[in-house]
């Protein structure tokens, strides 16, 4: 689970030897992850496991989260863990950690008894602290580091270390001890006692709250594997954190990463909603979907995430929880730049030409949008297109061509763009200048406080952090972080492009069950790199007619379209003023070019930042007012979730 939290700062990485660069290689070195020289069998692994939670965890935590309630799972979880009271005090005693078998066995003496058990927790409602400690912990303080990455069955991610602390875990679990018969050493049945199996009924009935985001996030990302690889080493990294914040922050990269915390208030609304497929006519596969039908007849949002955004992405749902909540229906689909849209619904090998990206998905949104007028005839009414990021260019870029479409193509009433670009380059340009911040550091402190960086975030992802909480990073630290969540989405789009269509430009063969050394190479280029020796030699070798390299640089840029922005009424925009994206030209352009009915800029967000703020979501769900068929209503705004 720390992976998910993990997830949108951090992707997997490898440490590997040998590997071929361009001739330019990036300068930025990341800290190297566990060693994974097991990694096919790792990777078969974690597809088992995906499948053990997909298709017996889920469906049957279903039935149990109806039968047994939440209070009730509460107190399951509460007194399996505090049976296990002996293993946190031998480990906290083994690691010089004092105070934290004091706390424990203070908590373990009031829930024992107060407690009635530990079915009750009132350790933690007297505030006394926990302190988890196991014998993988205190293998690694007595100086043990790990040298090999284990996906091991069911208990998920581990490493030779952490898996013998896992063997010596059980051994200190002391219901292994009792048992209503004799031992016989000639009778393996009696080597365990019957009642150690409600461990694992504990270990399902903590898993029944927590499987449909560890299922989510399976499906959301590309390679979660390598997401949980790297997160995995800094999760266990028997090392301390510094959170003094030594430079200047950067009110803009740091309201960035807020975006973090919009996400659905409803944990079970992803479940509430269906997902199918489209047939798309020019590849011939087919695209899935997922949407959230109200009970009659609705106005229907279409949802566009940002650059390599999946449509189960935790922003995607949030704001389609938002505009379910206020009497939408909701389709969510792909960005043209995620794995799922390049290799079932693209017509090119590799996004990067506005005009051909901007088609694929709109031929994408028509058969989706007949695919539900087949199975719902009479319930979807007029239609909203909203991007935000990326998705909010593309949202654009279609809103200026529609009168210039195919009369076939499905036709939109409203267009609501958040946070987007207007130049398609110079928002690459920036995501790489930010991933080069580390350099700002001297060379003697930079591997030291790159390490430190992912120490961190790995700490922040066990607290409890709300859009309150003050991060603990400077200017160069959370700029690295968002130019890092880029970069890797940028591996991604590498790696699924020549999967597909192999350009012969990387030197590492591409395997779906090895990819570290491929991985490794193709995160030495950067976007520039990708649009220079990727795109441009593409896209010169499909004929005449193939746009040239300022041809593609002038497509990526809204002002090409301003003549069709400007005559299309139905336009919303919702910008920030201090987007990292966007320049002082950007902004006097975009209000030079929409009326104050269609433009909103807010003074401070970042790039999606302020999501959870209440006057941006009331301002989203004013932007869908007074469509056809759709009477004012006064919005229904969801508190901010912790």
């Amino acid at each position: 689970m720390l992976s998910l939290c993990f997830s949108p700062l951090a992707h997997g990485l490898e440490s590997t030897g040998g590997v071929p660069k361009p001739v330019v290689a990036e300068p930025v070195v990341l800290p190297p992850s566990v060693p994974d020289p097991i990694e096919p069998f790792n990777r078969a692994m974690w597809g088992f496991n995906k499948a053990v939670m997909t298709g017996v965890i889920k469906p049957t935590s279903r039935v149990y989260r109806f039968v047994v309630i939440k209070p009730i799972r509460t107190d399951i979880g509460n007194f399996g863990r505090n049976l296990t009271y002996p293993g946190r005090l031998i480990n906290n005693l083994l690691q010089g950690k004092w105070r934290g078998a004091r706390d424990e066995t203070y908590r373990f003496a009031c829930n024992t008894t107060v407690g009635l058990a530990g079915i009750f927790d009132m350790g933690t409602r007297w505030h006394i602290p926990k302190s988890d400690a196991d014998f993988g912990q205190t293998f690694g303080q007595w100086g043990w580091n790990p040298q090999c990455f284990i996906m091991l069955p069911i208990f998920g991610p581990s490493n030779e270390r952490d898996t013998l602390g896992l063997a010596a875990d059980t051994a200190a679990n002391p219901l292994i001890y009792i048992a209503p018969y004799d031992f016989d050493a000639s009778d393996p049945l009696t080597y365990l006692g019957p009642y150690t199996y409600f461990t694992y009924a504990v270990m399902y009935n903590n898993l029944s709250d927590s499987v449909g985001e560890y299922v989510r996030f399976s499906q959301a990302e590309m390679d979660p594997y390598s997401e949980i690889q790297y997160a995995w080493t800094f999760a266990r990294a028997n090392r301390v954190a510094n959170f003094q914040v030594k430079g200047k922050p950067d009110k803009a990269s740091l309201e960035t990463i807020e975006s973090v915390f919009f996400t659905y208030q409803d944990p079970e609304f992803p479940n509430h909603g269906q997902t199918r497929s489209a047939r798309i006519p020019a590849t011939g596969n087919n695209l899935k979907f997922t949407y959230w039908l109200q009970p009659g007849a609705a106005n229907v949002v279409y949802i566009i995430p940002g650059l390599g955004g999946h449509r189960l992405s935790q922003n995607t749902m949030a704001l389609a929880e938002l505009v379910f909540k206020n009497g939408f229906s909701a389709v969510v689909v792909s960005s043209p730049f995620n794995a799922e849209f390049m290799e079932h619904a693209a017509t090119a090998a590799l996004p990067a030409y506005l005009p051909v990206d901007g088609h694929d998905l709109h031929v994408a949104l028509t058969e989706i949008d007949r695919r539900l007028n087949q199975l719902y005839p009479g319930r979807l009414g007029s239609k909203v297109l909203m991007g935000y990021s990326m998705g909010a260019l593309s949202a654009l870029y279609l809103a200026a061509t529609g009168p210039t479409n195919e009369l076939s193509l499905v036709k939109f009433d409203r267009y609501i763009a958040i946070n987007t670009p207007v130049r398609l380059l110079h928002g690459m340009d920036k995501l790489d200048e930010f991933y080069r911040a580390p350099l700002g550091w001297p060379v003697a402190e930079r591997a030291d406080n790159l390490e430190n960086i992912f120490l961190k975030v790995a700490d922040l992802s066990k607290s409890t952090l709300t859009p309150q909480t003050t991060l603990p990073f400077d200017a160069i630290e959370s700029k690295f972080l968002i130019g890092l969540t880029y970069r890797f989405i940028l591996r991604d789009v590498i790696y699924s492009s020549q999967r597909r269509n192999n350009q012969g430009i990387l030197h590492q063969p591409i395997r779906n069950f090895r990819r570290a050394p491929v991985y490794q190479e193709i995160l030495q280029y950067s976007y520039q790199d990708y649009f220079d020796q990727f795109a441009v030699p593409y896209y010169s070798t499909r004929g005449i007619g193939s746009p040239t390299a300022a041809a593609l640089e002038k497509a990526g840029d809204l002002r090409t379209y301003v003549t069709g922005l400007r005559v299309n009424a139905d336009i919303h925009i919702i910008a920030n003023q201090n987007d990292f994206l966007l320049e002082d030209e950007d902004l006097a352009w975009l209000r030079a070019t929409f009326p104050p009915e269609q433009l909103t800029v807010f003074k401070q967000g970042g790039h999606l930042g302020n999501l959870t703020n209440p006057a941006v979501q009331k301002t989203i769900l004013e932007a869908l007012a007074n469509l056809k068929g759709l009477p004012v209503q006064s919005p229904i705004l969801p508190t901010p979730k912790n």
